[in-house]
Order: structure tokens, then sequence, then C-alpha cells
């Protein structure tokens, strides 16, 4: 039909009606309507007809669909006929041309998908936006509260995006399910979820899960719903592979690897793969659970007892593929057997680390794992933070009794004949090139004697706080391993016997005797060293610096802290690969700090807090002005010419100017730190997120701060992890914190809110949800009610410390205990009420804490609390 001079402003739309349901049999076939009177349209009237006929207006239609205008305006021959055949869903056609004319459309789940159809197909870009942007709501993490998306609206979203190829719909999707995992895991649904979309939503950076064993038994129930197309050959072999690549083992339970681990490879794929599976054990998930489970009863223990290691699973199951095992603060662990499960069942063994565990000696620890000889690196750490030597004394580490100790005189030939005993044991640990003994009080001169014999590739060694060590044992271990390139010895008795160690020593060459003064230089231990830390050694004199300094020349970390270095040690400084340098305490100047820093442009990490002579004193003005020429400037103007600094400590001295001259350094800094005698200003500290974006942690002493100054910390710096605001000036309230803080780890107020009360308590606890370690010192308004504040507001903490925080004890501390996952607790000055089986108590409770600390005066009337375990206690 062509169009006439009457209507060629109009065009009528054919649409025929498919479906039985909706149609009836009426007195005529068709019906014809128009959009001037759409509002007043009775759809199921109009869709009980077969045939319907739409009057619209032709410009409307060409201006609001891109289908419509390519075909009305275009050379199509349809753009001369007075009628169109639309070949579409009836109703779902007509609600588009409701758009198109201008009327509200309401969009719920219901018609998202069809209408977001036909809108690409006629290419309505209006309802296009409008359906992406309900999308968009319903899928954000502040999305509809009215609206709930089912896990299977979920998958009908995901592939008809896949199906359309689109974008924007397959990153909703996979954003929505990482956040809302747990949820999805308990769908029956999650089983039927496409392995693009699983995939995808695991390695989304907003994957939210309560723990990798959580996540890792989800997938193994998808694995378990999905085996029939798994064992056929084709694509999905892949896919198996590359859903249990992501499951971190080593975040696992061990009892959980071993139970689910038969299951975690097809039986054709074990011999063509370095698999962690033995070929004899080959079935499925739930098969394994009853076999392990069997074999935990026959051995007469519980399921889940981690303690133990029976024999038959030792001798069934191996990883071959298993490098590295962790575990640090297994408290309860029993060494010798773990020891013998990991020679059998982790053959590849290259890294241990069992740090945190006080029931084991180190050398004979050692000695246990000379029947793992491809173990290469080793961690023995223990904290030492709470301790001061000079004050405690850790009378027993655990509540097993420990047998006496024998007379000194036969105490030495008694160890001298264990390490005999140990040296016939086995061959030594030939592969051992790292060894961690941080905090270890019970590792001697023989100690380090025995680890120099055993571990003859030893490369690094960090003795950090062990203080029954002497310089005599240090010199004789750096002069018998010849390898060693790395050593952390701060807060030992590291002194000038050792440095002649460093500095005479020759590492696999020649006479000494024989080389001249430079090639002594070059050939020396120190000179191969990347590691040198010796902060707190107090033993080094200056002479003995200066000749150490001469001879370091591919130093990356330095640690000089409470030294006594002088400028002259720096000037003879020879190295020019510095990244970290730590002169804290120490009486260096800016001049020879600069002189370091302009030969090594690789700095990232500078610690200079607590040097009085780094910037000008408070001489005269004149002496101070051309002071500032001299040294100020020198130091800031090479710091900021030369570096990128990621992080940073300063004290005295260090001003608003310094702060300006080095912003060309720091617009990659993480870590500001600024001590005593530092004053930066309320201007900088506002300008501070705007100079330093990136920033993790701030750590300020004795500054003005303001509210907006912390605001503007909190609001701009998303990156924040860790503020601790100590001895600080000026007035905050709590309306600095009434801002959602999600990334933010450790909080720290020092004398800087005593207004503090449960109700501000609460807020923190509403906006720093995340919060693993909180210390307040000096909040005198808070009461016992707030112990369960903090214990219901942050149950995943690991480390609290409360000061002079009122009377929170005053009826006791055991809603404390509700922090499963505490490793450190100070209280100090908070009233009386702690019971006198508060500790024993608290032990047997947290089954990770490592260390309480207690302070008490005779004012607080503890005398319910026995002292005997309260001065310090690791369990």
């Amino acid at each position: 039909m062509e169009v006439s001079d009457d209507d060629d402003q109009h065009v009528i739309l054919l649409c025929t009606n498919t479906d039985p349901i909706q149609t009836t049999k009426t007195l005529n076939d068709e019906i014809l309507v128009s959009t001037t009177d759409i509002l007043a349209w009775d759809f199921p009237t109009i869709l009980a007809f077969p045939t319907i006929k739409v009057q619209a207006h032709r410009n409307r239609l060409i201006e609001q669909s891109l289908y419509f205008r390519g075909l009305l305006s275009g050379s199509f021959s349809e753009s001369c006929l007075g009628s169109i055949t639309i070949n579409w869903n009836v109703s779902e056609f007509l609600q588009i041309l409701m758009h198109m004319c201008g009327c509200v459309l309401d969009i719920t789940l219901d018609n998202f998908l069809p209408l977001y159809e036909g809108a690409l197909y006629f290419g309505v870009e209006t309802l296009l936006w409008k359906c992406e942007t309900w999308l968009s709501e319903v899928l954000s993490p502040n999305g509809f509260q009215s609206t709930q998306i089912q896990m299977e609206d979920l998958i009908q979203i995901w592939k008809f995006g896949s199906d359309r190829a689109s974008d924007f719909i397959l990153h909703l999707c996979m954003g929505y399910l990482a956040r809302n995992f747990m949820w999805a895991k308990h769908s029956k649904f999650f089983g039927k979820l496409p392995y693009d979309l699983l995939l995808s939503s695991v390695k989304h950076p907003h994957l939210t899960v309560d723990s990798e064993l959580h996540l890792s038994d989800a997938l193994l129930l998808w694995l378990e719903s999905n085996l029939e197309n798994l064992e056929r050959p084709s694509k999905a072999e892949d896919n198996y592979n590359g859903i249990l690549k992501q499951i971190r083992v080593g975040l696992l339970p061990l009892w959980f690897a071993l139970e689910s681990e038969p299951f975690w490879l097809p039986a054709d794929n074990i011999n063509n793969t370095s698999s962690v599976a033995h070929p004899s054990i080959v079935f499925n998930r739930s098969h394994a659970k009853k076999i392990i489970k069997q074999f935990f009863i026959n051995c007469g223990h519980p399921i889940r007892d981690k303690c133990v290691f029976p024999q038959k699973l030792t001798e069934t199951f191996t990883f071959e593929a298993v490098q590295e095992v962790d575990i640090s603060k297994c408290r309860n662990l029993l060494i010798e057997h773990a020891v013998d499960c990991f020679r059998k069942s982790f053959p590849s063994l290259r890294i241990l680390k069992a740090a945190y565990l006080l029931n084991i000696g180190t050398t004979s620890f050692l000695q246990l794992l000379e029947k793992c000889p491809m173990v290469c690196e080793i961690d023995l750490t223990v904290d030492i933070t709470p301790l001061i030597p000079a004050l405690v004394t850790v009378l027993s580490p655990s509540h097993t009794a420990i047998p006496p100790v024998p007379e000194k005189t036969s105490s030495v030939k008694y160890k001298a004949v264990q390490i005999m005993s140990f040296n016939e044991f086995g061959p030594p640990l030939s592969n051992v090139t790292k060894l961690i003994l941080e905090g270890r009080t019970d590792v001697s001169d023989l100690g380090l004697r025995y680890i120099s014999k055993l571990c003859v590739s030893l490369r690094h060694l960090n003795i950090k706080g062990c203080i029954s060590v002497t310089d005599i044992g240090i010199s004789d271990l750096i002069s018998t391993c010849r390898k060693l390139n790395s050593i952390v010895v701060c807060d030992t008795s590291f002194g000038i016997s050792s440095v002649q160690a460093l500095c005479s020593a020759i590492s696999d060459s020649g006479n000494f005797a024989s080389l001249h003064s430079r090639d002594k230089c070059l050939n020396s231990v120190v000179s191969n060293f990347e590691t040198l830390h010796m902060g707190g050694c107090r033993g080094v004199c200056e002479s003995s610096l200066l000749e150490l300094m001469s001879q370091t020349q591919v130093l990356k970390s330095l640690c000089l802290r409470g030294t006594d270095l002088v400028d002259q040690a720096l000037y003879n400084f020879v190295g020019s690969s510095l990244e970290m340098l730590d002169v804290s305490n120490t009486k260096v100047s800016g001049a020879a700090l600069a002189y370091v820093i302009h030969g090594n442009p690789s700095l990232k990490c500078l610690k200079a807090r607590g040097c009085r002579n780094l910037f000008p004193g408070n001489n005269c003005i004149e002496k101070r002005e051309s002071s500032i020429s001299s040294l100020h400037e020198k130091l800031l103007a090479e710091l900021g010419k030369i570096c990128r600094l990621e992080e940073i400590e300063f004290g005295w001295g260090f001003s608003s100017l310094s702060l300006s001259a080095l912003e060309p350094a720091l617009m990659s800094l993480k870590t500001i730190n600024i001590g005593l005698g530092g004053m930066l200003g309320e201007d900088a500290l506002k300008r501070l997120p705007a100079i330093c974006p990136l920033l993790e942690t701030i750590i300020l002493h004795f500054q003005v701060i303001s509210d907006i100054i912390v605001m503007n910390f909190v609001t701009s710096l998303k990156n924040l992890q860790v503020l601790a605001l100590c001895y600080c000036f000026g007035d905050i309230s709590m309306s600095s914190f009434k801002f959602p803080m999600q990334n933010l780890s450790k909080l720290r107020f020092e004398r800087v809110t005593p207004w503090m009360k449960n109700d501000d308590l609460v807020i923190l606890t509403q906006n720093c949800r995340n919060l693993v370690e909180l210390s307040l010192l000096g909040c005198p308004l808070l009461d016992p009610d707030s112990l369960q504040i903090i214990s219901c507001g942050w149950p995943g903490l690991v480390s609290i410390h409360l000061e002079d925080c009122g009377e929170v004890t005053a009826n006791g501390a055991f809603a404390l205990l509700d922090c499963k996952a505490l490793e450190d607790i100070l209280l100090r000055h908070n009233g009386p009420g702690l019971h006198r089986n508060f500790i024993c108590y608290a032990a047997s409770e947290v089954a990770l804490c490592l260390y309480f600390f207690f302070f008490f005066f005779w004012f607080c009337k503890c005398w319910e609390l026995d002292i005997r375990c309260c001065i310090f206690c690791h369990n």
C-alpha cells in the first residue's frame, strides 16, 4: 500500500499475535489502534486479536529507533509504503513502542531480558540506557533492597550477555557473584553455574569468601555437579584444571587438603602431569573422606585432630608438587610426627615456616630437618616485641614442665656431645640457603657452631634478638659460612670481632696475607653482602664502622639504627645499590646522608627518626641561615631530584618546607612516619593526600591535628590501611571518623581521644569494619561495656592494646575472648577486676594467642590475679 498525501505523517505497523493463549475468538480478526491515545490502551483486549494494526507517527519512529530510521528514511522500498510488518513478539513490541512514545515503563526481572533484546534489535538507545542503568543498580553493592536476584536469574542474564557478546552485562554478573559468593554457594543452582562465570568471579578482585576452605569446598562441589561433562574428553578437561588452579592449597588446613586431595585430578591425567595424587588412590571425594576418616579412627584420634599424622596416612598420600609448608602458630603440633610426615608426603619440600612455636628447640628441630634434604629456606621466628630483657624473665614457654638445666660447666660438654651425634645422624643440610631464627633466645654460640657445620651453603641468616649469642660466636659463624651474603643481627652482641670477621674473611679464595689493601676490600665477605642489619648493636665502635662501610660495595639494605654511626662512616660508604637505609637515632648530619643518597638513586626506604644533627640546629640566626642552604636544602634536593621513595621516617627538624621540597620524590610514597621533633604544620598535613595519593600508612607523633586534617586523610586516601595518631595536639572529634574506612586494618590512638565514650566506639565499629589491630591509650571515659562493643564490632581482631582506659576491666576481660583470632593482648592501668585464672582460661579459649602482657600498680587492687603467671605468658 503506497502512502497517500493525507497519511504521509503516519505509518501502519502490522503485528501478528502468534500466542494461542492470548488470542481468543472475536467477531473481527484484527484491531486498529493509534499511538495518539496510547495511554488509554487496554492491553488484554488488544492482545486478544490475532492481528493488531498500530498507527504511529512516522517522525517519532525515525527519531527514537535506529531500525525505523534506516527503514523509513533510507532507500529501502518500505520507505514508500504506508504499512510495515513487524516480526516480533507483540506484547514486547507494544511495550517498546510505549517507551518510544514517552510513556513510563517499569523494568523488572520478568521483562528485563525481552526489553533489552528488543531495544538492541530496534536500536532504541534510550531504552538500552534505561535497561543498563536498572541492571547496574540491581547488581551493584548498594542495589535495590526490593529486588532480589535469584541464582537462576543471574545464570539466565549471564547466558544472555554471553550469547550477545555484551561485556557490560558479563562484568556486572561477575562482580555480583564475586561479592555474594557465600550466598551463591548455598543455592541449589550453584552447580549449574556456567564455567566461565564461575572462573571469572573467582578471579575477580572483589571476591568475598569466609576463608580459602569455603572457596575450595564450593569449587569441589561445583566439580562434583559437573562430573559427567568433565569425564568427556573435550575442553571440559581444561576447565577442570582451570578451576582447581584457583585454590591456594597453602591456605587450606592440612586435614582438608588431605581429605580432598584424591579428587583433585582426573584419573586419565595422572600419568601426564606432575600431580599431587598417587596413582593407586584415585577415587571420588566422598570415598576419600570415608577412608581418611577411618584412618584417624583406627589410630584412636578424632577426624579433625591436627596434632597427629597417622602412619597409614603418611604412607598413602604423596604431594609431589608441594614446595612450601607453613605450620606457624600450630602450637599443639607434634613436631617429630610432623617432620616425618613432611619427609614422606612432601618429597619436593623447599620452604618450611614454623614461626611462633615455642615448644621446640632450635637445634633439635634442625636435626629433624636432616630428614628433608631438599629444604632450602627455614623460618623459626619468635615474636620478641613485648620482651624487655632487663625486666622480664621467661620461666616457661608452656604449661609443660621444663627439665632442669645442667650445671654450666657440664652443659657445654653435654651440648658438644649432642652436636657430634647430630652430625652422625645424616648428611648436612647442604641446600639450606636461608635461615631465620629471629627472637630465638635458646640459640647460643654452640648452636651457631652447629648451624655453620650443618648449613654449608647458607647465604641469609637472621638472628635478630638472639640475646644468648656472643660477638665471638657470631664472628666464628661469619668466618665459617663463606657463601654468606646477608645477615640480620639487630639487638644482639654483634661487635668488633664480628666486624673484623666481615672485613677480613675471604670467600672461597686464596691467602689473605698476600693481597694488597685494595684487593682485601674487594675480597672480604662483606664486599659481597646485599643485606646488613645491625640496628641496636652498641658494641661496634666508630673505627670499626669506618672500616666496615668502606667495604660494602653491593649492599641493597643497610640498617645502622642506634649505633655509634658518625659522618665519616657514611662518607666511606662505597655502594651504589641501596634500596633501604635506616640511620635512626644516630649522630649523622644532613650533608653525610646527602652524600650517600647522591650515589644511590634506587633508594626507596629512608628511616632517619631521632637524628638530632640531620637538619640545622637552634644556634644563632646567622649560623642557622647558612646551615639551611648548605645542609638542609642539599639533603632535600638530593632526595627530591634522585629518589622515588616508598617509605620515610623523619623526626627532628623535618618541617612543611621539607615536605614541599620532597614532593617530586613522594608521589609513590606508601608509608610516612613523623616522630618527635618533626613539625609539619596544619597546611602541610592538609596537602599530604594530594602530595602522596598512594599512602597506606600514616604514623604521626606530636603533630598539630584537627578534624579537617583527619577527615581529609579518611576521605581522600582510598588505600589507607594504618592510621596512628600518638600524643598529637589540637582538637579532633568523632565527626572525623563518620566515614567508611573499609581498607583500614590498624588503628592506634595514644592520648588523642580523651573524650571517647561507648557511643563513639560503636561508630568506629560501623565505619572501620575490617580492623585487625586496635590500640587505645588514654580514654578514661570507657567502661566495662566497652569490651563487649569491641568484641562484637571487631570479632576478627588479632591484636588489642588498652591502656589507661577508665575501668574497662572492672567486670573482668572475658568479653575479649569472643575475638577468637587474638594473638596479642595488652591491658595496662585499666582498673581492677581481672580474675586470677584469666590468663590460663584465655590461653585455652583463644587458640592462637601468642602472648598476654599486663602491668599493674598497687592501687589497682589486683590481688586476685596470680602475679606469678601474669608477668608474661606464652602459649
